[in-house]
């Protein structure tokens, strides 16, 4: 291997241009190696300033997010608000929707009362005032009987059906021949 080597370097020796060749492949291995520490280089500088960009990102990338959640944010204020203006009007709709019904159910029921002979809060009222100006008039006149009070009047008496209330106040045929007796 010695022998090898020997004439090579002889080889080189006697030939100029193989002198051209090892200064070439010296000048290639040179830049070869200043490229790869070049590209190290490049690699150290793009992975420090890597790190910086890719916070840069993050904190603009926060910050559109904070503008998108407040655009947001305002246009369900909006909806919502929209929403509510409607609900009520629905609302404001199906009151008086329940109010002409109601109005209708009552303006039905008294009509059919009446048609029954039912009397109304009026016609009670206007009987217990006559009642009591009868009360008045047989108290001057000499009798006992004092007015009915109006706490009575509101009281509410347990009605009996119509047939009994009839039959109590039809007087009993002895009952009459008493009373004409005692004139």
């Amino acid at each position: 291997m010695v022998k090898k080597l020997k004439a090579m370097a002889e080889k080189k020796a006697a030939n100029p241009a193989g002198l051209l060749d090892s200064q070439l492949a010296q000048t290639i291995r040179d830049s070869a190696q200043q490229i790869w520490l070049a590209g190290m280089g490049a690699f150290s500088k793009a992975q420090a300033e890597g790190t910086q960009a890719f916070e840069k990102l993050i904190k603009e990338g926060m910050s559109l997010q904070k503008k998108t959640q407040s655009a947001a944010e305002e246009r369900i204020g909006a909806a919502t608000a929209k929403m509510t203006a409607m609900a009520g009007e629905v609302g404001a709709k199906a009151n008086a929707q329940w109010d002409k019904l109601e109005s209708i159910f009552e303006q039905r029921t008294a009509k059919a009362m009446s048609k029954l002979g039912v009397p109304t809060a009026r016609d009670v009222a206007a009987l217990t005032a006559r009642v009591d100006e009868l009360a008045t008039a047989v108290a001057k006149l000499g009798g006992k009987v004092t007015p009915a009070k109006k706490s009575v009047a509101r009281k509410a008496v347990p009605r009996k059906p119509v047939r009994k209330a009839v039959a109590k106040a039809t007087p009993k045929p002895a009952v009459k021949a008493a009373a004409k007796g005692a004139r």
